[in-house]
């Protein structure tokens, strides 16, 4: 498979992986400048031109894969000399290549259950973004082609999952998924709110609604055998605390804001199965 596709394909998988090309080809080396590949922690797609060149490039990559504090591109040069120190064999080509190492980065999965006016309203904004965005609603009207039309222009993944019992769908997320509660019914809210907990996989739980209701909440999920600690997962209110306004649309900014805002911190991609 060659490097292009493959970023199609890790994409999809929601694998990390770096993409290498050779920026500068200085003298005599085995491809030209532009010549580029893509390195998961595993698996190589397409060449720059084997040899020691092609191995050190490797190692390299899958270093800054490694890493979780440093996933900044970064630059390196390669001298392809008998005279030159090599790592994995001599390559006498008689050039020198300049490398650049890029992280791909893993596109963020969110799950919306509650496809009403706010989760509509939520999805249309982060449709926009690039990520993997999942709809789960018990009432197949909600996730209806002409209802969701609204999302044909989007950016985003948007899988739709009408499911009479929603918190089944949390076993169908990918792992590192942001789940959004915010269903038409308190049972079913709470329902995945416990489901959610049980779960080891997910990055993060919001809830929408009142204090009231988490005071509620909070009781029966204790009832339920769930402890402080466990609790703490789950935030409410979800969004931006200073962002006034009740409108569907309002709401949705504010969460779709909080949301964006919490990609940009991340500085570890998201957790794989």
């Amino acid at each position: 498979m060659n490097w292009y596709d493959a970023i199609g394909l890790l994409r999809t998988q929601r694998r990390a992986a770096v993409l290498v090309t050779l920026v500068d080809v200085r003298g005599h080396a085995p491809r030209a400048a532009g010549a580029k590949m893509i390195v998961t922690a595993d698996e190589v797609f397409d060449t720059i031109g084997g040899g020691n060149l092609e191995e050190t490039a490797v190692s390299k990559a899958r270093a800054l894969l490694a890493a979780e504090d440093d996933r900044e591109p970064q630059e390196m040069t390669v001298a392809l000399s008998d005279k030159a120190p090599a790592t994995h064999g001599v390559q006498c080509c008689g050039g020198e290549v300049r490398v650049l190492l890029e992280p791909l980065p893993i596109r963020p999965s969110i799950a919306i259950f509650g496809v009403g006016h706010v989760g509509l309203e939520l999805a249309r904004i982060l449709s926009r973004h690039e990520v993997e965005l999942h709809l789960v609603d018990s009432r197949p009207a909600h996730l209806s082609p002409e209802r969701l039309a609204v999302l044909n222009d989007a950016i985003a993944s948007v899988i739709p999952h009408p499911a009479p019992v929603p918190e089944v769908v949390l076993g169908e997320v990918p792992a590192g998924s942001h789940v959004l509660v915010m269903t038409h019914d308190h049972a079913e809210d709470i329902a995945i709110c416990d489901s959610a907990l049980r779960c080891g996989h997910l990055a993060s739980i919001g809830l929408i609604g009142s204090s009231a209701k988490w005071a509620r909440f909070r009781r029966r999920l204790l009832e339920e055998g769930h402890d402080e600690a466990a609790l703490a997962r789950i935030t409410t209110p979800i969004g931006l605390p200073d962002l006034p306004g009740k409108a569907p649309a309002t709401i949705a900014l504010s969460v779709a804001a909080d949301l964006v805002r919490r990609f940009a911190d991340l500085s570890t991609p998201a957790v794989t199965r």
